[in-house]
């Protein structure tokens, strides 16, 4: 009897969190390098700048049972001036895509946990096609710009729809087989 290739193994549980570990500062700088250098190339051979040396990195790890697995998301924060922060670096794994809801858990995290901790005022500057996402997540448009050659939105987080999260450094696990969130144990 002959077996046709059977697709590769994708966790359906992760949890995404403000990355703490070393292991998940690499594995977010990695996803980073391979979204936004290689794969769209953006960025020439690194696309760290400035702002990694302020910005809180936040992760989704991919979950072996109780076991953490792999970096398949990432997004930064950072506080430009007191009580505006920035979300930057959104990046899914391309195997995560169509997973489930891994960019809005980690969207939700980044605004939320930026809430917690005194913002006002939550921006990103959004490529283009990711728009419609955002919007989704109550965001709104404040301005169409070109950014690394390419359109993107400056769009504006309603800190309406973002409970501020405390507790960002456990986060919450997001099950992509019923697209829902739980809180973390």
């Amino acid at each position: 009897m002959m077996y046709g290739p059977f697709d590769a193994f994708r966790a359906a549980d992760f949890q995404v969190k403000f990355a703490t570990a070393t292991w998940e500062k690499r594995g977010a700088a990695r996803l980073r390098h391979e979204v936004f250098c290689a794969e769209q190339g953006l960025f020439g051979g690194d696309d760290r700048d400035a702002i990694d040396a302020v910005a809180i990195p936040i992760v989704a790890v991919s979950m072996l049972g109780l076991v953490a697995d792999d970096v398949v998301g990432t997004v930064r924060i950072h506080e430009a001036e007191p009580g505006v922060w920035w979300g930057s670096r959104l990046a899914v794994a391309q195997d995560y895509r169509k997973v489930g809801p891994l960019g809005a858990a980690l969207i939700r995290l980044a605004v939320s946990s930026a809430h917690a901790r005194g913002c006002t005022r939550f921006l990103a500057h959004v490529q283009s096609q990711n728009g419609l996402l955002f919007r989704r997540l109550h965001w709104n448009i404040v301005e169409e710009k070109e950014l690394h050659g390419r359109p993107h939105l400056l769009m504006q987080a309603d800190l309406a729809h973002y409970p501020p999260i405390l507790d960002a450094e456990t986060g919450f696990h997001a099950l992509a087989r019923a697209g829902s969130v739980r809180r973390a144990a």
